[in-house]
């Protein structure tokens, strides 16, 4: 039965769980970007000798022992569902990430930062945007 409801034209598998359908669309894209991004910055630092070049040394704070088992899409999930943040909140979170990005060139969003980043950039935004 779940297996016939559609996204924008599109079967969604069978496992794909009711809260998901709720979902906004947004959370998707966002976390596709971000999947995207990760996995291009790891190709990149598995490419690059470690002994010339020290990439992400401004966001070590950031960095964690280990990658999470938990995916993007599950970890945006979570946020969104057990907060209110509103979904423009997790749009301004990721324009936080960008212009951090930006502003350290040579520091890389991987596996071991993405989770850290997200969770405090969606929380800052939350302060900016939907605190009274």
């Amino acid at each position: 039965m779940l297996g016939e409801y559609s996204n924008h034209g599109l079967k969604l598998p069978p496992e794909t769980s009711r809260t998901e359908l709720n979902l906004p669309r947004v959370l998707c894209v966002l976390s596709s970007m971000l999947e995207k991004l990760v996995v291009r910055n790891e190709k990149l630092m598995d490419d690059l000798s470690y002994g010339s070049m020290i990439l992400g040394k401004s966001l070590n704070a950031f960095h964690g022992v280990r990658a999470p088992n938990i995916s993007i899409p599950k970890y945006l999930e979570r946020i969104y569902k057990y907060t209110n943040c509103s979904p423009s909140c997790f749009v301004v979170g990721y324009v936080y990430i960008d212009r951090l990005t930006h502003k350290y060139p040579h520091s890389l969003v991987i596996s071991l930062n993405v989770h850290r980043l997200l969770v405090t950039s969606v929380m800052v935004a939350s302060k900016m945007l939907d605190d009274e």
